[in-house]
């Protein structure tokens, strides 16, 4: 692809999205952890490639999460509409990419959010996940999911703060305390992983690092398959242990409270028209509940 300095215009062989900013890539340390492994990993909340990724990360992190400390910063992939290159340059040219990157990724993806009510950057719904990280680390990144869910799936302008509201709120986490956070402390930890961006040599998203104790590290650059983010961890560590884990419907529900279909198959390890056949068949049964767009759909557990 020619145009890969766009930020927004994602190559989906290549499965990254590039970011303007170039960046220096000297050697980097990272803070020492319990676990065998470290991984840090540079996102954006509207990184379409990293909503593709979704499926490896949570089989990750069921497979080898005892293991594995993850560390989540955020890279700024749109800091504005100021530049113009790549033949995306105004929002409405991204719609019909995100419609394309959705069916190469299998993860569904409306890209008419462009067209309705597009995002004028992504710093915004970034320096909310900070404050969420702030406060949780575990519910920043249920944060950070709903979010995506919000921007992919149900086209909301996630740069709002009543979408930020809302999704802090689902993710159990205190609303009033990330608003403030918003203005000050979460302000200065987002440029921080700006800086950190740019010292680890962060040139789109997803980028991931794995480290071992001694500081020996790994990077898996892009959307990749499973197995390629499984061989980084084993590289540098081959004594970690694989967790085997349920792999029935309703175990996964129990872990997570929305699936689409690829991630279902991905995490059953089944075929991915099974999987979506036996989905839809909870769905009628109304065991499930279903959100559907034009490029596919999500799966969630029943309100109590």
């Amino acid at each position: 692809m020619e145009e890969k300095n766009n930020p927004l215009l994602c190559d989906p062989v290549e499965g990254i999205c590039g970011i303007p900013d170039s960046a220096t890539n000297s050697k980097v340390t990272v803070q020492k952890t319990e676990k065998p492994i470290r991984v840090v990993y540079f996102t954006d909340p509207i990184c379409s490639s990293c909503w593709g990724i979704e499926p490896q990360l949570r089989k990750l992190k069921l497979e080898y999460g005892d293991s594995i400390e993850f560390e989540y910063r955020m890279g700024g992939l749109l800091p504005d509409w100021s530049y113009n290159s790549g033949g995306i340059s105004k929002p409405s040219d991204v719609a019909h990419h995100w419609d394309e990157v959705s069916i190469y990724y299998d993860m569904p993806i409306d890209g008419d959010v462009w067209l309705e009510d597009p995002l004028h950057s992504s710093y915004p719904p970034s320096i909310a996940f900070k404050a969420a990280q702030l406060q949780d680390n575990e519910k920043s990144i249920l944060f950070l999911r709903f979010l995506r869910e919000m921007v992919f799936l149900e086209k909301k302008n996630i740069t709002k703060m009543e979408h930020l509201i809302a999704a802090a709120k689902k993710a159990g986490l205190d609303a009033e305390k990330l608003q403030a956070d918003f203005e000050g402390k979460a302000k200065i930890a987002f440029e921080e992983d700006l800086k950190q961006a740019k010292k680890f040599g962060v040139r789109g998203f997803p980028t991931i690092f794995f480290f071992d104790k001694s500081g020996n590290n790994e990077t898996v650059y892009g959307t990749k398959p499973y197995s390629v983010y499984e061989a980084a961890v084993l590289n540098l560590n081959s004594k970690v242990k694989k967790n085997e884990y349920v792999k029935s419907w309703q175990s996964l529900f129990e872990k997570y409270d929305s699936l689409t279909a690829k991630e279902f198959s991905e995490l059953s390890e089944s075929q991915r028209d099974e999987s979506e056949k036996l989905l839809n068949e909870l769905w009628d049964q109304g065991i499930l509940e279903k959100r559907t767009t034009k490029n596919g759909s999500l799966w969630q557990r029943k309100a109590h």
